[in-house]
């Protein structure tokens, strides 16, 4: 007769189950011997090291021994940087000085990292006369970027995106919304024009800004509405 605390066949069976799955999902870790190659190099690599730091502190001294060690640190510490830098970039996590390096082409990077961040699935750039994205939720909303000083459509933008046609039907799920990025302010002819458009958002530099530092662009997008297409009261 199995215990009601899981100690019989059933209960071994179960764990077993579920050991399995966590081993199948990865949540359970790397195993040793998956590891031993890189902790093997790893070891191997100090130990290589250490010799040679002490076969140079008996040759030329501890004066060049101690300069060897703070150009590495100094190496390592630069590098390390960079390296968490470039990873959150990746993350769609920018600074305001970086923003203010970006042309507008990076800039689309850019925001294509945010959008990637806060969920939005970025379609495959389209061709266009202007840095452009597309992007669509889990939802099936579809978003259309563009970077611009102004609002309303300059003269010479293409307005239509072959992006549109290339959706299918029924991944779509209600009209298309706008996102307008500047890194510069926005004009009250701007913002009006907006407001009477609908599903247009205007993201000024203060407002990237917020959404570069980690702000969803839910919050970010305006008070009034969020690029969820809905408007709120």
């Amino acid at each position: 007769m199995t215990g009601g605390d899981g100690r019989g066949p059933e209960g071994a069976r179960a764990r077993a189950g579920s050991g399995r799955s966590t081993r199948a999902t990865g949540r359970d870790g790397p195993r040793l011997r998956q590891v031993l190659p890189a902790l093997t190099g790893l070891v191997a690599v100090v130990c290589a090291a250490t010799a040679g730091l002490a076969l140079a502190w008996r040759t030329v001294g501890p004066a060049a021994v101690v300069s060897v060690l703070a150009a590495v640190t100094v190496t390592a510490v630069v590098a390390g940087r960079r390296f968490r830098t470039r990873v959150r970039r990746s993350a769609g996590y920018y600074t305001a000085p970086e923003l203010a390096e970006l042309d507008v082409p990076a800039l689309a990077v850019a925001v294509a990292r945010m959008l990637r961040r806060d969920g939005w699935r970025v379609l495959p750039p389209s061709e266009h006369t202007v840095p452009h994205l597309a992007a669509r939720d889990r939802h099936g909303r579809l978003l259309d970027v563009v970077f611009r000083p102004v609002a309303e459509p300059l003269p010479d933008e293409e307005t239509s995106c072959a992006c549109r046609t290339r959706l299918p039907a029924r991944r779509r799920s209600g009209p298309w919304l706008r996102l307008v990025v500047h890194r510069g302010t926005f004009s009250h002819r701007d913002v009006v024009w907006a407001s009477r458009q609908g599903r247009t958002y205007l993201v000024d530099g203060a407002r990237l800004r917020l959404w570069a530092a980690g702000t969803p662009l839910t919050q970010v997008a305006g008070p009034e509405r969020t690029p969820a297409g809905e408007e709120t009261p």
